[in-house]
């Protein structure tokens, strides 16, 4: 790290938590980068003349008496087309081996685009899951969620969705990964010949939590630079926004702050805001930045503070969970949502799309209520039969994460599922798509 001849240096620590420590100075600002006894830190707090600084690499090892030096500059990144394939960490550091990036620094984590200046979303993203782009589907300039245990295969996912979505370009950011979903990523993309439309920004659990807190700067950084300056579609896959927020909390309980709901700091809903507000479509056909966010929920917690606050700021949400009958993991059609899918489906994709998702829908819930009858020892009708094997067919052929097809292919697998299962009449779709796609 650059310092400046003149730089501001101090080697008195007045208090030193786990994260963070604390010394008087003056003439410094809020976010400004400093150096403590050679480990990158970031102003957090100025009281009068009390600074709190965040130590990413942490504060172990650290004595009262250790040099710090103020950088007089902010967090920065070298965007451009030579990042594309690139892996980097949470400093924007190589981890594939390759030099480091060159040219002029741009600044991490600036204000998000005026109103004014975006343009209603009116282009479907589309993912090759039929769990999403037929029943959830996602527009460009969209914010939304990916609620998921834990123990669900989100980051396969996320890989999935990388490898197929109509976009530019890929920003994927990792919080927390293990080495195995680290390499998991690196290998998928390589194999698959898409790295050139690939930039990864990784913390894995070996590194600092605190660092964590730079990775989705980092990334939508380099979306906006492809967005606003090259005018693409840009896709952000960040994973895991429960770990990112519990990096907010260890920095926020070093500094004393009063925790909120569920030991959260209460600057939570703002910090993610500040994230998600970052997504935008610009007006006559420019760029966006759509992103797609995996939140891992705690023994399926909606409530809790973090899926909680999230629902409020994003454009609904998309829930992953294991299907009893048939042992897939699914993308839950009931508990999903995307707000905004009414702007495209039926106007970008295909006519018969929103008749076609409404009516697979319907029949799906008819399905889950004669399951409860025949749990509960009702007798169950000749309908109630068809519609259970229906539901079956349709969880594994359109629901299932690990099917993948495009738009046209998913519509013409529900009409088959629908002519094997049901007649024309309880079918119920309109007549002119009914001549126009009904087998046979």
């Amino acid at each position: 790290m650059e310092i400046k001849a003149f730089a501001k240096r101090f080697t008195h620590l007045e208090d030193i938590t786990r994260a963070t420590c604390t010394l008087r100075a003056s003439g410094v600002h809020n976010e400004e980068l400093a150096l403590v006894d050679g480990q990158l830190a970031q102003v957090v707090r100025i009281r009068k003349d009390v600074v709190t600084l965040q130590i990413f690499a942490g504060t172990e090892g650290l004595s009262n008496h250790a040099e710090v030096v103020f950088l007089g500059k902010y967090p920065n990144l070298k965007v451009g087309p030579h990042l594309m394939g690139r892996f980097l960490n949470a400093y924007g550091q190589p981890l594939d081996g390759a030099p480091l990036p060159e040219g002029d620094g741009t600044e991490l984590g600036g204000p998000s685009a005026n109103p004014v200046r975006r343009a209603q979303p009116s282009v479907p993203i589309l993912t090759g899951l039929p769990g999403i782009d037929l029943n959830n589907t996602l527009v460009g300039g969209q914010k939304i969620p990916f609620f998921a245990d834990p123990d669900q295969p989100y980051n396969e996912v996320m890989a999935m969705v990388a490898l197929r979505a109509k976009a530019d370009r890929i920003i994927l950011g990792g919080m927390g990964l293990s080495y195995d979903d680290y390499v998991y990523f690196r290998q998928t993309f390589r194999e698959a010949g898409v790295l050139d439309r690939i930039i990864a920004f990784i913390n894995t659990t070996q590194d600092q939590p605190v660092e964590r807190l730079l990775i989705p700067d980092m990334a939508l950084t380099t979306a906006e630079h492809f967005a606003v300056e090259q005018g693409e579609n840009v896709l952000v896959l960040l994973t895991d926004m429960t770990l990112y927020a519990d990096a907010l909390s260890i920095v926020a309980n070093r500094m004393d702050q009063i925790p909120s709901k569920d030991s959260m700091p209460g600057s939570l809903y703002s910090d993610l805001a500040r994230i998600y507000e970052k997504s935008l479509q610009l007006p006559d056909g420019g760029g966006s930045i759509t992103i797609l966010a995996v939140t891992t929920l705690n023994q399926g917690d909606i409530t809790h503070a973090i899926p909680d606050n999230t629902g409020y700021i994003t454009e609904g949400q998309l829930f992953l969970r294991k299907d009893s009958d048939t042992g897939k993991i699914i993308i839950d059609p009931f508990r999903s949502l995307s707000r905004l899918k009414q702007l495209v489906i039926g106007k970008q994709t295909r006519a018969d799309h929103p008749q076609v998702m409404n009516t697979a829908i319907r029949l799906y819930a008819d399905a889950q209520e004669a399951r409860t009858k025949k749990e509960n020892g009702f007798e169950i009708t000749d309908y109630d039969q068809r519609t259970m094997a229906f539901a079956q067919a349709y969880t594994r052929e359109i629901l299932a994460i690990d099917v993948t097809m495009d738009m046209d292919a998913m519509l013409d697998t529900v009409w088959k599922l629908f002519a094997a299962h049901f007649s024309r009449e309880e079918v119920a779709i309109k007549q002119e798509w009914m001549t126009q796609y009904w087998p046979g």
